[in-house]
């Protein structure tokens, strides 16, 4: 549901996963939210790899696009214009949708899905991407070659609603784990009213984030995320999740 916090929780993850001595990709799959760059210190974004198909390239058709349609993809691959790196992390853009009459992002879509269906990561090395909020993006096929869904839930009826529908289509599509982090927490019995809600939809949550203002800040500032509470209840969710997937 969009709202809920996706992009707090992809920069949260990202920065522990450096912390914990991983290479972190992380890809922005959102056509339309512009400020996640920015949740990790950025000034500025890569070049979209939009500008990979010439009716969304400001310069005209681009001739640089034979690494993308390789059947695999390695990080030396990918050209440095379309990467951002900073201590540890790489940061990519699929790039957004600003202009009337722009055209729909099927095709862009069409790259998010190569990329993350391609790219083949060494040791140590991790993706994570942020997509757009609802479904669309399972209409579409991009979560197919994850092995890791994380829906990230609110304290709200349309978005323990939704958690549901995308575990339903996560779960169509073959992926290994679906998983729920809790964010936006306010007390104890929301925590155990919203875990109650999420096993009835036989929907494991991994972890809570509980509310804190600091995020909210950071937020509308603009400003990248800096250490908080929800640093602290990030840890414990990374770990989890890096226990189960050894």
């Amino acid at each position: 549901k969009g709202g809920t916090g996706k992009s707090s929780v992809v920069t949260l993850m990202a920065n522990t996963l450096k912390r914990r001595g991983y290479s972190v990709f992380v890809l922005d799959a959102d056509e339309s939210n512009p400020g996640l760059y920015r949740m990790f210190g950025f000034d500025k974004e890569p070049k979209p790899l939009m500008a990979l198909l010439s009716r969304f390239s400001p310069e005209g058709p681009n001739p640089d696009t034979k690494w993308i349609t390789r059947e695999q993809i390695t990080s030396q691959d990918i050209p440095s214009e379309y990467i951002l790196e900073l201590n540890g992390l790489k940061f990519l853009t699929v790039g957004k949708i600003v202009d009337p009459f722009q055209g729909c992002a099927c095709s862009i879509a069409d790259i998010n899905r190569g990329l993350v269906a391609k790219l083949v990561l060494k040791d140590k090395e991790l993706m994570l991407v942020d997509t757009e909020a609802g479904v669309e993006s399972f209409g579409r096929g991009v979560e197919r070659s994850v092995d890791t869904v994380l829906i990230v839930v609110e304290p709200s009826f349309e978005s323990l609603a939704l958690a549901e529908k995308i575990a339903y289509m996560a779960e169509g599509m073959g992926t290994g784990r679906v998983r729920a982090i809790l964010n936006k927490v306010s007390s104890e019995q929301v925590k155990q009213r919203m875990i109650e809600e999420l096993y009835k939809k036989n929907i494991r949550p991994i972890g809570i984030i509980y509310h804190d203002p600091h995020l909210s800040e950071a937020g509308f500032e603009g400003t990248a995320l800096g250490e908080s509470k929800a640093t602290l209840d990030m840890e414990v969710i990374t770990d989890q999740l890096l226990q189960e997937s050894e």
